[in-house]
């Protein structure tokens, strides 16, 4: 955007780091837990440059800015797996955008990346009657023997059903039918099914997919093996499966999956955390952080995780990146006055939070929308005359 050569950033710098990060940090007074008088009058103060930004974002020039250059993207590069040469190359390309937009300073800097491949993978229900089932590896999962794992299933709807039967995983295909609550409820079940499960002697998870909606489509994603618990193959399966297994089990159905994973976890690779700068001329070492990842899984075009909330931070995996890229700069965080980190969807922003992905599911004013939020709290904060406050 225009708005960062002509407006942005006239006091402290800005980094654009593309990976993934969150912190928050500053300084300032705070009185009964809140910004002090003195900072939020001048927050108050930036309302009419605030208006431009989103003027520009939303209705001006920089309109679908965000959106036309992700589409460029993520048409062009597709998929952008962690330890692939397509990432790689992606990186290259944000590179020389980045130094053809002008901004200072940019650079890669190395990080080590995890190196997951997924390989051939399928399941089949055998009974009580045979239907192939539609999954999706989870990330980082461990693959199956070649013939693959032959099981019994157990069906639970929740974590604590499962400990009740514990007595009845032991050599089982566990199957979670959980119900969707929110994302960030019902993910724990995509992050520690698999560790849980083996808890109690299953050989493998299939877990119901993330989702209030599906038209019999999984959803991967990452999960995590818990320290000292075998590692077992995990997968999503669809809504409708998981569902139509609960309906079997409820009637005593014996249920039967053959279950065939390839994926393999290969040597750590090196990468790079893409960064670009923005030099305030007043406090040049201060620093506001924006980020978002360029990977992306391996299963759509990254547009939404979490191409939407790179190229919004412009104007993953696991947070890998952006905890090397702490490591490397934590001499200096003190002049860390905020860092903003974009990586749950570029829908329509209600404020900001401190806490099926192609183009097709990206909405242009939305992401017009998101930009102007994004540059309107950089800008503000990069442009107050003091920091803000720590915890």
């Amino acid at each position: 955007m225009k708005i960062h050569r002509t407006m942005l950033f006239q006091r402290t710098r800005l980094f654009i780091v593309l990976t993934q990060f969150c912190f928050v940090a500053g300084r300032h007074s705070i009185v009964n837990g809140t910004l002090s008088r003195k900072l939020q009058e001048e927050i108050s103060s930036y309302q009419s440059i605030a208006d431009q930004i989103i003027k520009l974002s939303v209705n001006g020039a920089a309109q679908n800015q965000s959106y036309n250059r992700l589409a460029t993207f993520v048409d062009k590069f597709g998929s952008r797996l962690a330890g692939t040469q397509n990432l790689e190359n992606a990186i290259d390309y944000m590179l020389d955008v980045l130094a053809r937009d002008g901004l200072e300073n940019v650079h890669g800097e190395s990080v080590k990346v995890p190196h997951w491949v997924r390989g051939s993978e399928s399941a089949v229900m055998l009974e009580p009657r045979i239907k192939p089932l539609s999954i999706l590896g989870l990330g980082y999962s461990n693959g199956t023997p070649t013939k693959g794992i032959k099981a019994e299933v157990l069906v639970v709807e929740s974590f604590d059903e499962l400990h009740k039967r514990a007595s009845e995983a032991k050599g089982k295909i566990v199957v979670y039918n959980q119900k969707y609550v929110s994302y960030g409820v019902s993910v724990e079940y995509r992050s520690s099914g698999a560790t849980e499960a083996a808890k109690v002697g299953g050989v493998a998870s299939l877990i119901r997919s993330i989702t209030p909606f599906s038209i019999n489509s999984p959803h991967t994603g990452m999960q995590s093996y818990g320290n000292g618990v075998k590692k077992i193959p995990t997968a999503c399966i669809t809504v409708e499966d998981a569902e139509m297994m609960k309906r079997m089990a409820d009637r005593g159905e014996k249920i039967v999956i053959l279950l065939k994973m390839e994926a393999k976890n290969l040597p750590d690779v090196e990468s790079r955390n893409t960064v670009a700068e923005i030099v305030g001329h007043q406090y040049p070492e201060q620093v506001v952080l924006v980020s978002g990842h360029l990977d992306s899984w391996d299963v759509g075009q990254g547009a939404m995780d979490d191409g939407g909330g790179a190229f919004i931070s412009w104007q993953e995996q696991g947070g890998v990146g952006s905890s090397q890229y702490y490591g490397r700069h934590k001499k200096d965080i003190d002049n860390f006055d905020l860092v903003m980190e974009s990586d749950e969807g570029t829908f329509t922003p209600y404020g900001i939070y401190f806490s099926g992905d192609t183009m097709t599911v990206q909405d242009p004013h939305q992401m017009n929308l998101c930009a102007a939020v994004w540059a309107v709290v950089a800008y503000t904060v990069a442009d107050l005359e003091e920091m803000l406050p720590r915890k």
